[in-house]
């Protein structure tokens, strides 16, 4: 019986494997993945999680596993690890990435795990830098510009940084999915984004509960006329953001608390 760490060994397919096993994946470019946060033995939105990895599969390899079978590689990982962690599922060419037939191959499977995390307190201070994520609607590995344009951000004195896209408009953040007030009603950007899986979460308890909430082109004019802004991602379900590169926002504590609101009202089910 293996000892319950958050340090779990990494399995693909099902099976243990080494780092030198895993090595061969650093170089590997051809991948996409879902990270979520384990409680008690629990996940929010796994339904949500499948879907992302159902639909990407489809677009990058022409076919998905089943959603039981990724489950079960859930599962089993969940089952002999710490309650409390958060897991990461990669889905891969095992065949060589390189290898136009890698596409007549089944994709594999990489679940890990580490030690669980809630993201930082905040607040925090975006820079704004001109970016659209190639590929935005997945969740894909390889994405060299979303770690630069952090380190960026912290040189220049922010805490991380925001993308604007050809438009003018503001996007997403490096690891996050923005998300505004006005007082009233959640806003969320109309721009090509990846949705999170914490986003959608958000959106179907907000609907629940009966908050406004629609989808809005943010220019830096617009996000001078709302009331607070704040960022999400599978840590946490809202961390107040008070600056957008020179534009200061105050910190609504009555927003954040609406967020994370929402996010209790998502039941938690065993994988």
């Amino acid at each position: 019986m293996p000892t319950k760490s958050s340090d779990y060994q990494p399995r693909i397919n099902g099976h243990p494997v080494t780092l030198s096993e895993m090595s061969p994946l650093a170089f590997a470019g051809f991948a996409h993945f879902t990270a979520m946060q384990v409680r008690d033995g629990k996940i929010k939105g796994l339904d949500l999680h499948l879907e992302r990895l159902r639909e990407a599969s489809m677009a990058f390899f022409g076919r998905a596993l089943p959603d039981e079978k990724l489950q079960s590689h859930i599962r089993t990982v969940v089952d002999e690890g710490e309650k409390d962690l958060s897991l990461t599922v990669t889905i891969f060419s095992h065949h060589g990435e390189f290898n136009a037939n890698s596409m007549d191959v089944e994709p594999s499977v990489l679940v890990r795990t580490g030690a669980q995390s809630d993201g930082p307190t905040g607040p925090l201070r975006l820079s704004a830098v001109e970016h659209e994520r190639p590929l935005a609607a997945i969740k894909h590995v390889g994405e060299a510009g979303k770690t630069y344009y952090l380190h960026q951000a912290i040189r220049q004195g922010f805490d991380d940084a925001a993308f604007v896209d050809r438009h003018g408009c503001l996007s997403e953040a490096t690891i996050w999915n923005l998300v505004f007030w006005d007082g009233e009603t959640v806003i969320w950007p109309k721009a090509d984004i990846l949705k999170g899986t914490m986003m959608g979460i958000i959106q179907r308890q907000l609907e629940r509960l009966n908050i406004p909430q629609r989808h809005e082109a943010i220019t830096f004019k617009r996000l001078g006329e709302l009331s607070g802004a704040a960022v999400m991602n599978s840590w946490t379900p809202g961390i107040p953001v008070t600056a957008i590169a020179s534009n200061v926002l105050e910190e609504k504590k009555p927003f954040i608390n609406l967020l994370h609101k929402a996010y209790e009202a998502e039941p938690a089910n065993l994988p």
